[in-house]
């Protein structure tokens, strides 16, 4: 049976990234993409004055967490960063959950799951 790879996206306050790398790092996650990201959902964003006029302003700042696993649960991932992320109020974030065809180490050629591996040196 062929190795089954999938993506995971975590968008979630800025103040919050911190404390989710770190449950991450302990359920054995040691490799992420990071990116700050504007969004806007139910949330509506909010007004600020800028010169004495208002203005609404609808993207708010966040924060998106890409991982890619193959051997730890999809299921672990996601109640790690429910159980971090969650207050109960809006903006708590996302999560979307992908399939991966395939992965490829540009600097070694591996594929798949040794793609995600790193050798260690000796």
């Amino acid at each position: 049976m062929a190795e089954k790879f999938t993506k995971i996206d975590i968008i979630t306050s800025q103040g919050k990234f911190e404390e989710l790398k770190n449950a991450l790092g302990d359920i054995g996650i040691t490799g992420m993409t990071v990116t700050n990201v504007l969004g806007c959902g139910m949330q509506k964003g909010h007004k600020e004055y800028y010169r004495g006029v208002t203005m609404d302003i609808n993207l708010l700042p966040k924060v998106k967490v890409e991982v890619v696993v193959c051997e730890i649960p999809v299921e672990t991932v996601v109640e790690t960063a429910k159980k971090i992320l969650y207050s109960g109020n809006m903006g708590d974030g996302k999560i979307f959950i992908y399939n991966v065809e395939n992965i490829i180490r540009i600097s070694s050629g591996d594929e798949g799951k040794a793609a995600l591996q790193y050798k260690k040196e000796s």
